[in-house]
Parts: C-alpha cells; sequence; structure tokens
C-alpha cells in the first residue's frame, strides 16, 4: 500500500464522519422545536403553584381552592376528627397504599396523609377516585369524611376510601406550610 492510498482512507474517513456529524447536528435541528412544543406553556406554568391562606379556616370546617384545573380540599379536623382517623386498622381499608404528597410507598395511616405532625391539616385532591366525581363534606357519608352521592363511595375523616365502588383513597397533592398561615400547593 503507498503512502497515497493511506492517505485517501485518511480522507475517507473523515468525509464519513464530518457527514455523520453534520447529519446529527442537522436531525437534532429539525426535531428539538417538536420535543420543545410539548412542554407546558407560560399559563399553565404559572398555575403549577399557588399559596392559600389559611388563617380563617377554624378547627371542623375547610375550603376548597382550584388547583391544576381540580378543586382541593383543604380542612382543619377537629380532635375528635383526628382520632376517628387514626383509630382505624388499616387492614380494614380497602385501599391500604397512602398516594401521599412526596410520592413515597407508605401505608394509609393517617399521619402519611396529612400536612402536619399534629394531624390537623388535611389537604386533599377533591376528585372522586371512581369516575371523577366532585365528593361533598362536612361530615358527611356513613364515616364522617366525605361522600360521592354520584354512586355512593364514602371517605373516612382521613379521606380514605371504606365504602363503595371508589378504588382508591382521595389523592394528596404536592403541599407545605411556607408560614403559620400560608400552605403552598404545588
Amino acid at each position: 500500500m503507498s503512502h497515497a492510498e493511506d492517505h485517501e482512507g485518511t480522507r475517507r474517513d473523515f468525509l464519513y464522519y464530518a457527514t455523520a456529524g453534520a447529519g446529527a447536528v442537522t436531525a437534532g435541528a429539525a426535531v428539538w422545536p417538536l420535543v420543545n412544543q410539548m412542554n407546558p406553556s407560560a399559563d399553565v406554568q404559572a398555575l403549577s403553584s399557588i399559596r392559600v391562606d389559611v388563617a380563617g379556616v377554624n378547627p371542623g370546617s375547610q375550603i376548597s381552592v382550584k388547583f391544576l384545573g381540580k378543586p382541593v380540599f383543604i380542612r382543619r379536623r377537629t380532635e375528635k376528627e383526628i382520632e376517628a382517623a387514626r383509630e382505624v386498622e388499616l387492614s380494614a381499608l380497602p385501599d391500604q397504599n397512602a398516594q401521599n404528597r412526596n410520592d413515597m410507598s407508605l401505608d394509609a395511616a393517617d399521619q402519611n396523609r396529612t400536612l402536619d405532625e399534629a394531624g390537623e391539616w388535611l389537604v386533599m385532591i377533591g376528585v372522586c377516585t371512581h369516575l371523577g366525581c366532585v365528593p361533598i363534606g362536612d361530615g358527611a357519608g356513613d364515616f364522617g369524611g366525605w361522600f360521592c352521592p354520584c354512586h355512593g363511595s364514602h371517605y373516612d375523616t382521613a379521606g380514605r376510601i371504606r365504602k363503595g365502588p371508589a378504588p382508591e383513597n382521595l389523592w394528596i397533592p404536592v403541599a407545605e406550610f411556607v408560614d403559620d398561615t400560608t400552605i403552598q400547593l404545588g
């Protein structure tokens, strides 16, 4: 093999690599707008986190707010409601998963579903897990929590399904206290 032939192989390899590199850059430039358009719009991102003032919520009452197009129940529970939720044997629950805000694999114990350690604040997505209806609260249903009148699902004072067709507990969104009277959702 002469020096000229060896040089041709090197030039040919260079052309292959240069063409492949240019093709990869061109493909990336063509695909990027398609991938980027799947990102949420600015108005959706602006609503991905809200703050709720809970200073006026008294024990035994709740407020509902709209978050990401869904109702969210924020309930300040009484000692009686907390006791009722904590006395429930987990083995008696149809859904023993937590579906908690940290997406961790925890059981459905009341302590894993509340916002504070005392169990006074319960924040839940207010959508029945059966067919997406909005349950009524303030002690409704057979277990003193929430009741979905559309299909008869009964939830207890911790938002756990106790009776009816709903397959899961009411979901717990990402939430935290940012100060003594403000809860941030998202």
